[in-house]
């Protein structure tokens, strides 16, 4: 389980508050997507959470451990791929696995690569890859160590509707295998509907939680189905009323027009 406790992140030389009391339980197992308007801190969590930045108070802890640094138990997926061109897919893969000697590096990675469905690509370098591809091992790089929690930064975003569809089926089967906790940041409420247990809808500046939505829809989800698009419609409602300085965390406010963006 992932914990966030009393978070508040400041940056110094008097910058803003990026976070402020964030208060926040993700469950193991459970697929949170976090959204939110510009400035809300959604990356900023995610950095938090990742270890890459340190918070200005509170806490981060992963089933009881405190997060002060990039921790073995968390994976994390940023937007581009962020793959190294001189390495072939295997070893970009493999690339966080330094510890194990080298065949057992070279089985995890191709596993890995199997598992999202790019068996046989271990010895090609990342240009030759399709943008979905490259992504597709960026995920299978945060895999490989088997992480207890996978953090999501807009993975899709760059990608077509098409390719970002498919990948979402693919991550979705990945977290059927071993159920890991997963948390996504995503402007995309469409996507935070399609993969999330929980949506939580963040306020800005500074940033903090403005409500916390279940989508208690079955998978695989019928984007179509009228289910579905009033679980967006109540998510871009909130969003609206995230922005309206009227309305704070746990007051409800008339619909909105979607506007958040």
């Amino acid at each position: 389980m992932l914990t966030f406790a009393n978070l508040t992140k400041t940056y110094a030389g008097g910058g803003a508050a990026a976070l402020s009391r964030v208060d926040l339980a993700v469950q193991a197992g459970e697929i949170a997507a976090i959204v939110g308007g510009s400035g809300c801190g959604k990356t900023t969590l995610l950095r938090l959470t990742a270890g890459l930045d340190q918070a200005s108070s509170g806490f981060i802890e992963i089933d009881g451990d405190r997060v002060t640094a990039p921790h073995p138990a968390i994976g994390i997926v940023f937007q581009e791929p962020r793959l190294l061109p001189w390495l072939t897919v295997r070893d970009n893969v493999a690339f966080g696995l330094g510890d194990q000697p080298r065949a057992a590096r070279r089985q995890r990675a191709d596993e890995a690569l199997e598992r999202v469905g790019l068996a046989g690509y271990g010895d090609r370098w990342p240009r030759e890859l399709s943008g979905g591809q490259q992504q597709r091992v960026a995920i299978a790089r945060a895999l490989a160590p088997r992480p207890k929690a996978l953090l999501l930064d807009e993975p899709f975003s760059a990608l077509d509707a098409f390719t970002r569809a498919s990948l979402h089926d693919h991550l979705l089967a990945l977290w059927e295998e071993s159920r890991p906790t997963v948390v996504i940041v995503t402007h995309d409420v469409e996507e935070a509907v399609t993969l999330g247990d929980r949506i939580i809808v963040m306020q800005p500046r500074p940033g903090r939680i403005y409500e916390e939505i279940p989508v208690d829809l079955p998978r695989p989800r019928d984007r179509m189905s009228p289910n579905f698009d009033a679980a967006k419609r109540r998510v871009l409602k909130a969003l609206d009323n995230s922005l309206n300085p009227q309305h704070p965390p746990g007051q409800t406010a008339p619909a909105g027009g979607a506007l958040w963006w």
